[in-house]
């Protein structure tokens, strides 16, 4: 991977530009949010993505105003963030969060090649449901012909991360005042079935 062009300018202590730290945040984070600008007005759209190889991968409609506009080459900022905990301080000022996050820049490669976009249509739903993709009813071409996969290559990437306790002020350490982390967690729960699946028993691949 290729460093990127920009390099944080605040706290660059917390900032990589290697694979081995930005591909594990990107795997495991489930949507990411998609920033660009069209006649100076921003616009910012959170999306599902998955990861494969270099690149990560979107889908949207092909009559999707956000696609359509991307879709053609537009610069793009692709942020993803997870966060990790409240890091509670003595003092309003010094409390932060724990974090591990991800922005890239890049420009969108449409895929016109059928096997490659099934492929990109597949990695994204095993990864947001693992092991669905042979169970579910297989995509028919017209479903596809109304989908578009777009690609963005990651080399030029950084991740920034934060872990940790409190970074206290010094004369604060002493004070008769809590302090600490508070861990968040995602978690998926149990499933909850439509009324058209009540009886049809919940598949192996879906329980906990």
């Amino acid at each position: 991977m290729n460093s990127p062009k920009l390099i944080p300018s605040r706290d660059a202590k917390k900032a990589h530009f290697d694979a081995e730290t930005i591909y594990p945040i990107l795997d495991e984070a489930l949507y990411c949010t998609i920033s660009y600008c069209v006649d100076k007005q921003p616009y910012s759209i959170p999306t599902a993505f998955v990861r494969y190889e270099d690149k990560i991968y979107i889908h949207g409609s092909v009559g999707s105003h956000f696609i359509r506009t991307i879709e053609k080459g537009l610069p793009v900022c692709v942020s993803v963030t997870l966060m990790d905990g409240l890091v509670i301080a003595k003092s309003a000022f010094s409390h932060t969060v724990n974090y591990r996050s991800v922005i890239l820049f890049a420009e969108a490669e449409k895929i016109e090649e059928i096997d490659l976009k099934k492929a990109a249509l597949e990695w994204l739903t095993e990864k947001i449901v693992p092991n669905s993709w042979d169970y579910l009813r297989p995509m028919t071409d017209s479903e596809l012909r109304k989908t578009t996969a777009l690609a963005f290559k990651i080399d030029q990437a950084s991740a920034k991360i934060r872990t940790g306790m409190p970074n206290d002020e010094p004369e604060d350490k002493e004070l008769p005042i809590w302090s600490g982390v508070i861990p968040i967690q995602q978690q998926r729960l149990a499933p909850v079935a439509d009324e058209s699946s009540q009886v049809i028993p919940l598949p192996e691949h879906l329980m906990l």
